[in-house]
């Protein structure tokens, strides 16, 4: 038996099992999903992301020496662009990740949920064979 002190906290001991059954994922429409998002991002994103970096690369004038408000103002747009010009990037490639990676997993998984099906179909055949099963499948 294992120790009390040795079982952590008691809201964590169950965690992992679950009394709600399985989980099943639509392959198809993960397919789907992957190639739909992929295609917005090529064909709605990517030309606009453009336009919106280029638009965000124009410089300001530089400020006067003696104007420090206006310093102060065209570093903070500096630093604006800077961060708007990393989430036109980093979403364009974030979402174009996520469409690669849901098409990756839908691929992987398609074979599986096959050979599962294939398997279950075996052992089946064999509890026929056995008797421990009909010969014909109940509707």
């Amino acid at each position: 038996m294992i120790p009390e002190e040795d079982l952590g906290p008691a809201w964590l001991r169950d965690y992992g099992h679950t009394t709600f059954g399985d989980i099943e994922a639509d392959i198809l429409a993960m397919e789907e999903f992957a190639a739909r998002l992929k295609a917005d991002v090529e064909q709605n994103y990517a030309p606009r992301a453009v336009q919106v970096s280029d638009t965000m690369l124009t410089a300001l004038p530089p400020a006067h020496e003696g104007f420090l408000e206006l310093q102060f103002f065209r570093a903070a747009h500096e630093r604006a662009q800077d961060v708007a010009l990393q989430n036109v990037y980093n979403y364009a490639n974030g979402t174009y990740g996520f469409a690669t990676a849901a098409r990756e997993v839908s691929e992987k998984y398609r074979g599986a949920d096959a050979y599962a099906r294939a398997r279950v179909t075996d052992v089946h055949a064999g509890l026929r064979t056995a008797g421990i099963l009909p010969t014909t499948e109940e509707p």
